[in-house]
């Protein structure tokens, strides 16, 4: 595949907590916290909202995206912890770990500053709709499977590792885009949209897809735009955006997180009766060319009439796949700072028994319609888990385009 790499729209600058136990356990005591307050849908205003978000997403082991009511609230959470500044956004982590490849991309900002100068690489050209610096940090809280807090005499015990992000951010609140955009598109052979979860205001996000639709008539005939999704802050507009640029989407991707809000019920995940049963919900609610849908223990690619783009790319889809999970595994591992060398170890791993049973028989079931791929065997004391997804997508994009 020849073009440009493009990645928008937003992008970020990261706090990553590093995870301690005893700074929950100390501020739920401090702040009376029940159990019976602990949940995942707290509305996040103040820092005791915070703790009681991180403690319900602690307790069922699920990951999640919120929005906080000031910036504040972060800025006072992280300086209770140690924590690192890192580069966020789906589009900016994907372009770091193609990065790691020396596979260049080129990037669409909303916002930068010094933190974004200096953490990008060489190879990552980007442009930025922002007139000034700013710098919004997001809040990334990473729990290991197992992690324990106490609560009210009440034992929060993790299922699984997982990560939170928590966000008060007006650039990406915001979204707007550069008029440099369009030119940028007019040479891409893949174009990654995401973002649009940030925005909370319907007329804003109204007109900012109206300005997209009309750079993405830039593209060359052959592009392929890929869009992946996440947690919207205002739910109702993830409808929005669907409607609005479905027809111009040939791959859109999510994980099982998304895939389980838009068909409206959990998903076993591991039962490749209920996974068809959910891809064909899927469908009827996602109307985009192709969908990929990538978890912990498989990755799919699903089209319309054993389509998987409306070009014939199938046999690069499974090449794609096969990308994401690698780079996402070595991301797992290794964090930010993989090796090429470590990326090669990766791939070399070996594939998750329950993976592999489950794609020979979702294949099996559906043939010709999707394309599934298992996950890796991974062990590690410190795993990576926030970026997991982007870095999939980094995965998908390099090895899509190496065809």
């Amino acid at each position: 595949m020849t073009g440009d790499l493009v990645l928008g729209l937003g992008g970020c600058v990261d706090y990553e907590i590093t995870w301690d136990a005893a700074v929950l356990q100390h501020l739920a005591q401090q702040y009376t916290i029940g159990v019976q307050e602990v949940s995942p849908s707290v509305e996040v205003r103040t820092e005791r909202d915070l703790i009681c978000s991180i403690l319900g997403f602690l307790r069922e082991g699920a990951g999640g995206e919120r929005y906080v009511g000031a910036s504040s609230v972060v800025e006072q959470f992280a300086a209770r912890s140690r924590y690192t500044v890192a580069l966020g956004g789906s589009n900016v982590r994907a372009a770091l770990a193609m990065s790691r490849l020396g596979v260049g991309g080129r990037l669409h900002l909303v916002s930068v500053d010094d933190h974004v100068r200096r953490l990008l690489p060489d190879d990552v050209g980007y442009v930025c709709s922002a007139p000034a610096d700013s710098t919004d940090p997001h809040l990334i809280v990473q729990y290991p499977a197992g992690a324990c807090v106490r609560v009210g005499g009440h034992e929060l015990r993790a299922p699984r590792g997982n990560r939170l992000i928590y966000v008060n951010d007006r650039p990406n609140g915001e979204l707007a885009l550069s008029p440099a955009l369009g030119e940028m598109l007019c040479t891409a052979g893949i174009f990654l949209i995401s973002g649009f979860n940030a925005m909370r205001d319907s007329a804003l996000l109204a007109r900012r897809l109206v300005e997209l639709r009309g750079h993405l008539e830039r593209l060359p005939e052959l592009a392929t735009v890929i869009y992946e999704d996440a947690e919207f802050h205002v739910p109702l507009l993830a409808r929005q955006v669907h409607e609005a640029l479905a027809d111009r989407i040939d791959l859109w991707g999510m994980n099982e997180d998304e895939l389980q809000a838009h068909v409206g019920r959990r998903v076993d995940l591991l039962d490749p009766d209920d996974v068809a049963s959910a891809l064909g919900q899927l469908r009827r609610v996602v109307r985009a060319r192709n969908v990929v849908v990538h978890t912990a223990t498989w990755a799919l690619a699903a089209g319309r009439d054993g389509q998987a783009l409306r070009r014939p790319l199938w046999g690069a889809l499974r090449e794609a796949l096969q990308g994401g999970i690698v780079m996402a595994g070595a991301r797992y591992l290794h964090g930010d700072a993989f090796t090429r060398a470590q990326h090669e170890d990766t791939a070399r791993r070996a594939r998750q028994d329950a993976g592999e049973r489950f794609a020979r028989e979702l294949e099996a079931r559906m043939p010709g319609r999707v394309c599934c791929e298992p996950a890796l065997q991974l062990e590690a004391q410190r795993p990576t888990t926030v970026g997991l997804g982007d870095a999939f997508v980094g995965g998908f994009i390099a090895a899509l385009a190496g065809r």
